[in-house]
């Protein structure tokens, strides 16, 4: 995990800068793809994600490894061919996976986060599930195991087929020529993440389209079918953390209450979307079919907005301060740290999602965020670390007296869950 946080230190800024520069990109050229609380819900998605993977916060239910050990039947001699097919096979597997996901009710709920965004940007390119907590996708890698493919192969190469689909999540680049027939491509990617019935769960490859083309899940972006983003059933909400499970609480909540029990069951792996008819009325559910231009897009004065900035600011920091000294911490004190860091993003956007209990929630979290930073066990960021601790007090500090500012403001939102 070190050497990903490592990796994480530097592709972070970089992914930022280029989010910076398409958004001065969209204000010169009248363009814009952005929103101000939307941006920021994507890169705390992205952040919430990062913490998950560094602290290896999964339970594997079967490894590439252990694939490989069993089922591997030639080896590949180990030339730049073995990458090349490598590659393949982590794309070939990532495009039954996202079908996976796409299909099946609970394996929604690992994916929605992605496509809660209502708008489509290289922000929302972050927007990355941290409720994928049990790992079975090493399945899907059975073809590179039976070719021999080393373990090590699968891992340098994972990560940077991940960073490749960053790119085509924009407005801003058209149709590519003779690459629409090769590669995913902005246009492409733009159909996967509309919510048009005619563009619904279409184009699902990662890099390489000849899935979609051979499988038959390929559709063109046409000009008289302008793309709607966001999800069927919006989520309402900027909190990256309670839209990651956001559809696992429907899926409980329907099954607790429909009176058959074989339906009881039956959810879970009934295709998305499915519900029991005898809950459908009982909790009906806000969906955007019927009005495909209604938008979550609360108004926000300039000092909730220089609230948002400043959590956010100080999040980043503290993410960066964890990735950037990550070896020289026990296991224990980055989990400690991570949960912190959890429990604060979710904090604040909750803020910004204007729950009632929300400045409650922050002011509990600020006087914990103090203690934490004084326990004796964590004496060693006062010694090693002396302006890092002194930014970290500040902002548990300010956290809390927003928390009071925004408690005088009295903001009225239920939890929305429908």
């Amino acid at each position: 995990m070190e050497a990903y946080a490592a990796v994480l230190l530097w592709a972070i800024p970089g992914f930022f800068v280029l989010v910076l520069i398409e958004i001065a990109y969209g204000h010169f050229t009248g363009k814009q793809t952005y929103s101000f609380m939307d941006t920021l819900a994507s890169l705390s998605s992205g952040m919430t994600n990062v913490i998950k993977d560094v602290l290896g916060l999964a339970l594997v239910l079967i490894s590439y490894p252990f694939l490989l050990k069993h089922l591997r039947f030639i080896e590949l001699e180990s030339t730049v061919w073995i990458y090349l097919w490598a590659f393949i096979a982590i794309d070939f597997a990532s495009y039954w996976i996202h079908r996976l996901n796409h299909k099946i009710n609970i394996f929604w709920n690992q994916h929605i986060i992605h496509h809660s965004s209502e708008e489509f940007n290289l922000a929302c390119a972050l927007r990355q599930s941290i409720s994928n907590l049990i790992g079975f996708s090493a399945l899907f890698l059975i073809p590179a195991a039976c070719l021999g493919i080393p373990s090590e192969v699968i891992m340098t190469l994972s990560p940077l087929h991940l960073f490749a689909q960053f790119w085509y999540h924009t407005q801003h680049i058209g149709k590519m020529g003779i690459l629409e027939y090769i590669l995913v491509t902005p246009s492409q990617h733009r159909v996967h993440h509309a919510i048009n019935a005619l563009y619904i769960d279409k184009n699902l490859a990662a890099v390489f389209c000849i899935w979609d083309r051979l499988f038959g899940t390929f559709q063109e972006e046409l000009e008289s079918e302008p793309p709607v983003y966001g999800t069927l059933k919006p989520v309402q909400s900027w909190n990256p953390l309670w839209i990651n499970f956001q559809h696992f609480w429907v899926l409980l909540r329907d099954a607790w209450y429909t009176r058959n029990w074989q339906d009881k069951l039956k959810i879970w792996f009934m295709p998305t979307g499915w519900r029991p008819r005898d809950v459908i009325n009982r909790f009906p559910m806000l969906s955007r079919e019927a009005n495909p231009q209604l938008r979550f897009n609360p108004n926000y004065s300039n000092e909730w907005k220089a609230v948002a900035i400043l959590h956010f600011s100080a999040l980043v920091y503290l993410l960066l301060f964890l990735l950037g000294n990550f070896d020289a911490f026990e296991t224990s004190f980055q989990l400690r740290f991570g949960f912190l860091l959890m429990w604060s993003i979710f904090g604040f956007t909750a803020l910004m999602d204007f729950h009632s209990w929300a400045p409650k929630f922050e002011l509990l979290r600020g006087f914990f965020g103090l203690l934490f930073l004084f326990f004796p066990q964590h004496q060693m960021l006062l010694d090693a670390y002396p302006i890092s601790q002194l930014i970290f007090i500040l902002y548990f500090t300010l956290s809390i007296l927003i928390a009071f500012w925004a408690y005088k403001q009295a903001p009225q939102r239920r939890l929305v869950l429908d």
